[in-house]
């Protein structure tokens, strides 16, 4: 689209809004017919570790939103000189899972808990052997169950339970619904009838009676659509919410709010079977489309769904590069030191790029980075660790690379699963996130570890908000009986360049060796958790 098309678009209406709450920012994406994004804004914020849980205020949730939202604005008016006044179609997408829940007023009745929490491990083992279905500790199910076995008085004036997207949509729109891989989040989905399960639903119903709860589950979850279905347009107090200075018009319709796995599989088109993505930022997972159902439960592996109700594998871990990123900062406070003017990405991409130039093994370092707790690990808090014998080779390459090599090790274990014990194949991978920004580095190391080859396409750096403001899309101006899958294909993602790396055998044995070291070395991490308090 050129500059005269997109001021028309905008004008018309014709334009799309996506809005990702992210864990570490906010960001508002506008994109035009070609599907492209035109605008961009954005909002940094930080959870908050409080009374023993991971959370984000209310407050900053609407400050964010208003603020990701007038920075869009200010974009579209100096690029394109015109107004946002109204546009085609809003999507809200967030972190998933967590815990928000509401009395019959709308008063929230707990502290937003969030998918980062590992507070829940009896219930999510409870949930687990009651189900036979993996329900991890982040779980919307799990939290709600944790909250009963603990007694809380908020339980009983429950009469909604939602998530941060499902929570932003709500008040935006006053429908209490969700889309369909957000909700499999929240409760396991029965692909067959793309509905929470009802058999499970009533197990549940079952402990509830037990305890002499009043309300049934199913009167509290958020109704499920899956992609392309309407869900509700902007209401007047919406708009407001959105946007404050009253600029923005009420009545614009929006897609059911997704989670950010779902917004990563769309981002990356990999809604199709034998198609998988990984998002690697603050924490990492893999999603892997299935051809066929896992032969047995794995508490390393959620079973959650594409936005259309496909079945998929995903494999999750708490931390990624947050350590990474803290000893980068430690670097960065050193080049300020010396007087050393550097750019944030500029220094991030001298230090991954020297990784490259490291012994294959990372010269016999070992390094966890969890910062919080890790499931796939069993540690139910977080130490950041740096560990070496006196023999190991300790360089500056090999430091950044056994940090990048620790990024990935516990999703490793997760994976391992799935290729070695359950023979899934994949035709491809694709990456996305902070990651992969530094070019060739992230994706080779990714390459690396999982031993397939690795895609990272240009769009990629455009994230969840992107793939909220597709599903958008899908719903404003699909075609009659278009499968969600073949708009991606044919409308959104035909001729989009990328590249695509095979691994290297000498990383192969190098990440292996790591590896090796990493789960030997496990008893450490454990010590520092007992014992660092």
């Amino acid at each position: 689209m050129n500059q005269n098309d997109i001021q028309k678009a905008i004008e018309s209406g014709k334009t799309v809004l996506g809005i990702e709450f992210g864990s570490t920012r906010i960001k508002a994406v506008l994109i035009g017919a070609d599907h492209k994004p035109i605008a961009s804004g954005s909002y940094e914020w930080e959870n908050k570790h409080e009374n023993g849980v991971w959370t984000y205020s209310i407050e900053d949730v609407w400050m964010g939103l208003q603020e990701s939202y007038r920075n869009l604005c200010k974009e579209v008016s100096e690029k394109y000189n015109t107004p946002l006044k109204s546009i085609g179609a809003i999507g809200f997408s967030g972190m998933m899972h967590g815990y928000m829940a509401f009395d019959k007023v709308g008063n929230l009745l707990a502290p937003f808990r969030t998918w980062r929490n590992t507070i829940t491990g009896q219930a999510s083992e409870q949930l687990t052997d009651l189900f036979q279905f993996n329900i991890p500790q982040r779980w919307s199910i799990a939290h709600l169950c944790q909250a009963i076995l603990n007694k809380e008085a908020h339980v009983k004036d429950i009469s909604h339970l939602t998530t941060l997207a499902g929570y932003v949509h709500w008040k935006l729109t006053g429908q209490k619904v969700m889309g369909i891989g957000e909700a499999s989040g929240m409760f396991p989905i029965d692909s067959k009838i793309n509905d929470y399960d009802a058999g499970r639903i009533e197990q549940f119903n079952g402990l509830l009676k037990a305890e002499n709860i009043s309300w049934k589950l199913q009167d509290i979850l958020p109704k499920v659509l899956v992609a392309g279905e309407a869900a509700g347009t902007l209401t007047e107090e919406g708009a407001k919410l959105l946007d404050p200075t009253g600029g923005l018009q009420a009545g614009i319709p929006l897609c059911p709010p997704e989670g950010d796995a779902g917004t990563g599989m769309v981002a990356t088109n990999s809604v199709a079977v034998r198609t998988g993505n990984v998002s690697a930022g603050t924490s990492v997972f893999a999603m892997i489309v299935l051809e066929k159902a896992l032969s047995k439960l794995y508490p390393e592996i959620d079973m959650v769904t594409t936005p259309t109700g496909k079945p998929v594998a995903m494999v999750h871990s708490n931390n990624c590069t947050s350590d990474l990123n803290a000893w980068i900062e430690l670097f960065r406070e050193f080049t300020d030191a010396l007087g050393v003017d550097i750019s944030q990405p500029k220094l991030f991409e001298m230090l991954y790029q020297k990784a490259l130039t490291g012994d294959a093994d990372a010269g016999g370092l070992l390094a966890y980075n969890y910062v919080s707790g890790e499931h796939i690990t069993h540690m139910e808090e977080g130490r950041p660790l740096f560990v070496r014998t006196p023999e190991s080779r300790f360089t500056l390459a090999n430091f950044i690379r056994v940090n990048l090599f620790s990024s990935l090790g516990a999703l490793k274990i997760g994976m391992d699963i799935l290729f070695e014990q359950e023979k899934v194949k994949l035709d491809q991978l694709l990456g996305h996130g902070g990651f992969f920004k530094t070019k060739e580095v992230g994706q080779r190391i990714m390459a690396a570890a999982m031993n397939v080859p690795v895609s990272v396409m240009e769009t990629a750096g455009e994230g969840g908000a992107w793939g909220i403001a597709l599903l958008a899309s899908y719903m404003f101006n699909k075609a009659e009986n278009e499968p969600f899958e073949a708009y991606l294909t044919n409308k959104v993602f035909a001729g989009e360049n990328g590249t695509t790396l095979e691994p290297e055998k000498n990383d192969v044995d190098g990440f292996t060796a790591f590896m090796d070291r990493y789960k030997k070395g496990l008893g450490i991490e454990r010590a520092a958790v007992d014992g660092l308090k």
